[in-house]
């Protein structure tokens, strides 16, 4: 199957293919004509790569998870301890994320808006304490 076809069946743009294929993350194979050619296994391993990359993992993190995938004689505790290691992560960024926004939220709802040009965004932004207004 040729990239455009790979493309249009995983809903994965070209470039990203050529992508994984340079970085021999998941490699088509080179016709005479100079042109890749996925297979059927090929274009799973992409499928499996985009799911990953949409949960999150990194494209090191990908490559290992591939390699697991593909090897008959994996330890199942090999993969639960890299998806444990990633979903703690992803923990650690929620908190991060959700302290963001409790921070934002914060800095909006003390901004009165208007013409005047004192903003409590801009001073909590600056690292003024704008707590006092």
């Amino acid at each position: 199957m040729k990239i455009g076809d790979v493309a249009e069946q995983t809903a994965m743009s070209v470039k990203s293919i050529r992508y994984y294929h340079d970085i021999g993350l998941v490699k088509g194979n080179r016709g005479a004509n100079g042109y890749r050619e996925y297979n059927a296994q090929q274009v799973s391993s992409l499928l499996f790569v985009q799911h990953c990359r949409e949960l999150g993992f990194s494209i090191e993190e990908c490559r290992s998870l591939l390699l697991l995938k593909h090897d008959p004689k994996r330890c199942a505790s090999d993969v639960k301890k890299l998806a444990s290691e990633h979903l703690q992560a992803l923990e650690q960024k929620m908190q991060r994320l959700q302290a963001l926004h409790q921070e934002l939220s914060g800095l909006v709802a003390q901004c009165q808006g208007g013409d005047s040009p004192d903003c409590p965004i801009i001073d909590g932004l600056s690292g003024k304490c704008c707590h006092d207004n």
